[in-house]
């Protein structure tokens, strides 16, 4: 993963402000909508803080932008999955993964030794997400 911060083994101070700031020199200069600039901004601080509040933080981070679509990879070592809870008006929070598989539908987790890694793509267009 580049740029990677931290080993994944290790986790890093990686913060939301951050890492969106990386986002957007990555995304500085390319032709994308604003729409999906935002869409992008908040997928990242919802699994950059989705990582450091339940995981342990953030043992790597990366964002990718290709022809026809934004690629969010977000690593840390927790070996839990992230799934969606209940909404529930007398529990706050729980909709942040909620909100990341709505904004990118094709959303995965690949597990490996030291945790796992989430993936996210945005389509850069409307339409379904281009195949990886």
């Amino acid at each position: 993963m580049s740029p990677l911060t931290g080993t994944p083994s290790q986790p890093t101070a990686t913060t939301c402000a951050q890492a969106r700031e990386t986002a957007r020199r990555v995304l500085a200069g390319q032709d994308f909508p604003p729409d999906l600039v935002s869409d992008v901004l908040t997928v990242v601080s919802e699994l950059v803080s989705n990582a450091v509040r339940h995981a342990g933080g953030v043992t790597g981070f990366r964002v990718t932008a290709r022809a026809g679509r934004v690629v969010v990879e977000v690593s840390d070592g927790s070996a839990l999955l992230p799934h969606l809870r209940p909404a529930s008006p007398h529990t706050p929070g729980g909709f942040g993964w909620r909100v990341v598989k709505t904004l990118a539908p094709s959303t995965f987790v690949r597990s490996h030794r030291n945790g796992k890694t989430i993936i996210a793509t945005l389509p850069s267009h409307p339409g379904p997400p281009p195949a990886p």
